[in-house]
């Protein structure tokens, strides 16, 4: 049913129940997993080159821990552009069966992205898309003690 599954990651912790959810269910499928990151280009024009530098690292550094998660192989991508655009069309161009994101972003000054990208995603995405709530500390350990 699925073979090429897309997790879309900014590092965030909200984003790393669904980076279990996309490995679980690549595992099932024997899918590919494609972690990609996106560097927002329009988030801060200022200070552009290190800024971007410091959220390029970001990008990385978030990948890693998709890789770090799983023993299968993982292909890594790292875009630059308006998020929703990006991972809309990465998940085109590879021909993706699922692409898989969470439900909320960063807080602060980076809240932006990805609670309103996810939902932007669902709207413009022609691939199926699923979103994955990060669950609140009191239900991850009932969730826990009930299995």
């Amino acid at each position: 049913m699925f073979e090429t599954i897309v997790v879309a990651t900014d590092g965030s912790d909200s984003v790393s129940r669904a980076v279990t959810v996309a490995l679980d269910v690549a595992d099932r499928f024997d899918a590919t997993v494609h972690a990609l990151s996106v560097v927002d280009t329009d988030a801060d024009e200022d200070d552009a080159a290190d800024r971007r530098a410091e959220l390029t690292a970001h990008a990385e550094d978030a990948l890693a821990a998709v890789e770090a998660e799983t023993d299968q192989p993982v292909v890594t991508a790292v875009r630059e552009g308006e998020p929703t655009e990006e991972i809309t069309a990465y998940a085109e161009e590879i021909d993706a069966d699922l692409v898989t994101t969470g439900t909320r972003g960063r807080h602060g000054e980076n809240r932006f992205l990805l609670g309103s990208v996810a939902e932007n995603v669902v709207r413009r995405c022609p691939v199926p898309v699923l979103t994955v709530r990060q669950l609140a500390a009191v239900e991850d350990d009932e969730a826990v003690d009930a299995a």
